[in-house]
């Protein structure tokens, strides 16, 4: 009997859960303005964008078929993207509170549904953003985004990107160090050459040093010019000399001129691999690519935190109409964003975790959001 019970109450739950008339009309109101709200503030974003380039773009002579294309077919999914979260919470607040004003939702919690269960069709919608930007963010925009910056670094920037880098210290690998006084990406040539080698404690193994190194585009490989290798076995010392030695080492000369978007044109598993090989390397630039990687997936859940906030707030419908509610919701969505931006840089210039970093911001509105929730009326 209690068995039965349980499977009653199982079929029960499954059974509140199927998809409504109501559930669909919430959906179809939400996903409807979430897409007019982004059609409306992505038209207003390429003017704008447009007018300030305008001038670049016409003395560079940038092709039309281009400009669409390449450029603006390009920078649409990725400014929408960035700015997903955003345009959820203030669907999600303009439609709510239409709705609160109009009293529909004080009939659909008079109709006997609990106001967790009018929650459903919010997360439906919210998953199916959440997963769409998930998709563009790690699969998509990478590849297009590569695009954009080739147009833009053709026909926009005043200046070509830096062609010579000066004092590079890399850890290439473990217990491997390398020192370039200069590096020049047009001739792929680099002055005062030092490539050191340790043991893991920390006793130097070998040490070549040369005038210049060439980097061979064909056999992807570095090579030392009159150079001059010291190689320490024990108490013995091993000097030799010579006009050219092949070096392998785990950097490119593109390494060395990274643009700072250049995060964003990888895909998620080739985000993973760069990491690696910055763990391996003992980079620097190691916490940029975490932050990034720890970004794209907590940007996503943050749908479902604005979403609750903002069905949370709008609910009720209030003296000052609308405008209260999408002035508060303005507020809260501009404070996260805000917010995410601190903690970045607090992650890349501080000793704050990229990943905590990244979702410090969902943590603190997941309690805002359960704190609202339960003053919401029901």
């Amino acid at each position: 009997m209690e068995k039965f019970n349980d499977k009653k109450t199982l079929r029960e739950i499954i059974d509140s859960l199927r998809i409504k008339i109501i559930d669909k009309y919430i959906i179809r109101k939400f996903l409807g303005t979430f897409f007019f709200c982004l059609l409306l503030i992505l038209t207003i974003a390429v003017v704008f964008d447009f007018a300030e380039k305008i001038d670049n773009f016409m003395e560079r002579k940038a092709p039309v078929n281009a400009i669409i294309f390449n450029y603006y077919l390009n920078f649409i999914p990725y400014f929408a993207t960035l700015f997903a979260p955003l345009f959820v919470f203030i669907s999600v607040i303009f439609f709510t509170s239409k709705l609160a004003e109009n009293t529909e939702i004080i009939a659909i919690l008079n109709s006997g549904m609990s106001f967790l269960r009018m929650m459903w069709p919010y997360f439906i919608s919210a998953l199916v953003i959440a997963l769409f930007t998930f998709i563009l963010t790690n699969f998509v925009i990478p590849k297009s985004n590569l695009s954009r910056m080739d147009f833009e670094d053709k026909y926009y920037h005043s200046s070509a990107r830096k062609v010579s880098v000066e004092n590079i210290h890399r850890q290439v690998d473990k217990n491997v160090l390398v020192y370039m006084g200069t590096f020049n990406a047009i001739s792929m040539r680099g002055q005062n050459f030092t490539l050191e080698k340790f043991s893991d404690s920390g006793r130097l193994e070998s040490k070549l040093s040369s005038t210049s190194v060439i980097y061979d585009t064909a056999i992807h490989k570095w090579t030392a010019l009159n150079y001059y290798l010291r190689v320490v076995n024990g108490n013995a010392e091993i000097l030799t000399h010579g006009s050219k030695i092949d070096t392998t080492l785990t950097i490119t000369p593109d390494d060395f001129s990274r643009d700072p978007g250049f995060v964003g044109t990888m895909t998620y598993n080739e985000l993973n691999s760069y990491i690696d090989l910055l763990r391996r390397q003992g980079s620097d630039e190691l916490k940029l690519f975490l932050i990034e990687k720890h970004r794209r997936f907590a940007s996503p859940f943050a749908v479902f935190i604005l979403s609750l906030i903002g069905v949370s707030l709008s609910s009720r419908k209030v003296r000052g109409g609308i405008g209260m509610n999408i002035g508060i919701g303005l507020i809260l969505s501009f404070s996260y964003i805000l917010f995410l931006q601190f903690a970045s840089q607090f992650s890349l210039k501080g000793t704050l975790g990229p990943m905590l970093a990244m979702w410090i911001p969902n943590i603190i509105y997941s309690i805002i959001a359960v704190i609202l929730y339960k003053m919401a009326p029901k």
